[in-house]
């Protein structure tokens, strides 16, 4: 007998995979601890000199989360995204949704667009990753019932991809640093400069003059102003991100990682079933390979004083770097599901996980009324290492909200939303009493 579209409801408690959740929850505050260096300092999230302190514990802030953080949150939250879209395709296909499975998914994608560009231009994200999820989960589609090894093979090619795009970049850099000193040489001895030079010069004293003292003053002073004037002057710079990540790195950066989050789930890699030995492995291979990688990386920059040069050439290794420490990380946390230890933080973990789309978008209503003038107007104020202070405080009270949420509320309020525009139905929200 055919199923009927009332039917088709999302998962309810019982049907979710904890690892899953207490993944996605450890994720999440990984990514607010790469991404508040945006959200409250101008240009210091890959450059530690430009605002927010470069020595002390600013550069050891700095080392940490790059050795550790850097990419593999953003890569692990893909992951998450493409293993959850396969689930909630399966399961509506399990259930004889036909058709209709995949316009309850691409209704579910295009409603996440919408939320994606709202997050951007009026809550005030800049580094918002919702509109490019639903335009790779576009694509994600095609590929799902695809057996786990030719999905590993298309991840790696995406990412080969990027190495090699990050090497002809690279090549570019070199010649374009050449063009700049060769320019400095010219004035000095009084020769006329090429086309070529005066280009390279123009260009290197754009990107010197967006990173000066009074610059950066005056990129806080624009986020320290009223709500709509800060809407105003972070529209551009969205639009300009969004046309830069969407098309030079989303499909290398994160349609890669949806596409093995789908492999490994369907390896069970995900579900913490695997055994000690296996996962163990996996943690020591991926962090002996990823901190290796991201070793020389920053000690290359570092050693080069943060110079283009030297962040385009570490650009090289850098899916290396963050896959393995990526996959270390599963490791890790998926040996930490399944020892019998700290079953109330792991409860609490996947709370946050389940409410991820509303704990990710409350990271920048925080960061809306910290930060910027519609607030307490702080932009700036910060040095790199005491914004963990904020970053901890948040991770408590969303370790203490979400589990409280959830024991009277089936979803979080927009994950609740989501789900309504997606199956176009109305599903309660409170939790109903046991008789």
């Amino acid at each position: 007998m055919e199923t009927t579209p009332t039917a088709l409801t999302p998962l309810k408690a019982l049907d979710r995979i904890q690892s899953i959740d207490v993944m996605r929850g450890i994720v999440l505050f990984g990514i607010l601890l790469m991404n508040i260096n945006m959200m409250a300092l101008a240009h210091a999230y890959e450059d530690p000199t430009t605002s927010g302190g470069a020595s002390g514990w600013n550069l050891y802030t700095w080392i940490t989360t790059n050795l550790l953080f850097e990419g593999t949150m953003r890569a692990l939250f893909s992951l998450l995204f493409g293993a959850g879209m396969f689930i909630f395709l399966d399961r509506l296909e399990k259930k004889g949704a036909g058709i209709k499975a995949a316009d309850i998914y691409f209704r579910r994608i295009l409603w996440l667009m919408l939320f994606g560009i709202i997050h951007a231009y009026l809550l005030l994200w800049k580094g918002e990753i919702l509109f490019s999820y639903s335009v790779m989960g576009l694509l994600v589609y095609s590929f799902r019932n695809l057996a786990p090894k030719k999905l590993i093979i298309i991840a790696v090619a995406l990412f080969s991809v990027s190495t090699i795009w990050n090497y002809a970049d690279y090549k570019a850099t070199v010649t374009f640093m050449e063009n700049v000193e060769m320019a400095k040489q010219f004035k000095s001895e009084g020769k006329v400069l090429t086309n070529e030079l005066e280009e390279a010069t123009r260009e290197w004293d754009e990107m010197q003059k967006e990173r000066t003292a009074e610059a950066i003053a005056e990129y806080n002073t624009n986020m320290q102003q009223d709500y709509f004037s800060v809407v105003a002057f972070l529209a551009p710079k969205n639009l300009e991100l969004a046309r830069k990540y969407t098309f030079r790195y989303d499909p290398w950066d994160i349609l890669s990682m949806m596409l093995l989050g789908i492999a490994f789930f369907k390896l069970k890699i995900l579900s913490a079933v695997k055994a000690y030995r296996f996962y163990g492995i996996m943690m020591l291979i991926g962090y002996a390979i990823g901190l290796s990688v991201n070793y020389y990386e920053v000690k290359t920059i570092i050693d080069n004083n943060f110079s283009v040069l030297s962040m385009s050439q570490t650009a090289i290794t850098y899916d290396l770097g963050r896959v393995a420490v990526s996959l270390g990380h599963i490791g890790f946390i998926m040996l930490f599901c399944k020892l019998p230890v700290l079953a109330l933080l792991k409860k609490a973990l996947g709370a946050v996980g389940k409410m991820a789309l509303t704990n990710y978008v409350m990271h920048s209503l925080f960061a809306l009324f910290i930060f910027t003038g519609a607030g307490f107007g702080l932009f700036g104020t910060f040095q790199r290492h005491e914004l963990l202070y904020i970053v901890f405080a948040i991770w408590i009270f969303q370790l203490i909200a979400s589990p409280l949420w959830l024991k009277y509320f089936a979803f979080g309020p927009l994950e609740w939303l989501w789900r309504n525009l997606s199956y176009n139905k109305r599903h309660a929200l409170r939790k109903r009493r046991p008789e």
